[in-house]
């Protein structure tokens, strides 16, 4: 049961068939989310190399109480040799959609990234027509940057992404 409780966790082993569900299960990964079905096997290696934690990137679980309910990740993007910033992702259940999880599961990424690396900014991208993660993301204190043409290949054709950011500076 979903509560009012939202935080977020390293992955453990029990965790990856939910997470290879979302590589396997077109309907569990949702329309904006599935891009074909792929390697579900990269899950297993990845917890198994660094519990898909390492300096350039990672991945939590977000859950409820014990519940999983998905996931948020980030990676490193890097401008210059010495300059570099976080793009995330976030991947929920469909029963967990629509209830605030995803905006408090954003705001908690992005939190534990400006208090754990130095990283001034935090991006992350959505598809132009899935509206509820845009008020997520803008509930969470992201702001909208502007359009990515062409940038998604998903079901046949190419799409528009929004690209969103905060910085160190505007986070509560």
């Amino acid at each position: 049961m979903i509560d009012d409780t939202v935080r977020l966790r390293p992955v453990r082993e029990d965790d990856l068939p939910m997470l290879e569900q979302f590589l396997l299960d077109p309907e569990a990964a949702g329309t904006f989310s599935w891009f074909g079905w792929t390697d579900p096997g990269r899950m297993r290696r990845r917890w198994a190399e660094n519990g898909m934690l390492s300096v350039d990137g990672g991945q939590l679980m977000v859950a409820s109480g014990t519940e999983p309910l998905g996931f948020v990740a980030w990676r490193r993007i890097v401008t210059v040799a010495q300059s570099s910033y976080w793009n995330i992702g976030i991947q929920l259940l469909p029963r967990a959609q629509g209830r605030g999880v995803g905006t408090e599961a954003q705001r908690l990424l992005a939190r534990y990234l400006f208090a754990h690396t130095p990283a001034v900014r935090i991006e992350a991208h959505t598809d132009v027509e899935n509206i509820a993660e845009q008020r997520a993301l803008e509930k969470a204190g992201f702001t909208r940057e502007g359009v990515l043409r062409s940038v998604v290949f998903r079901d046949g054709r190419w799409r528009d992404s929004l690209s969103y950011s905060v910085l160190r500076d505007d986070a509560p």
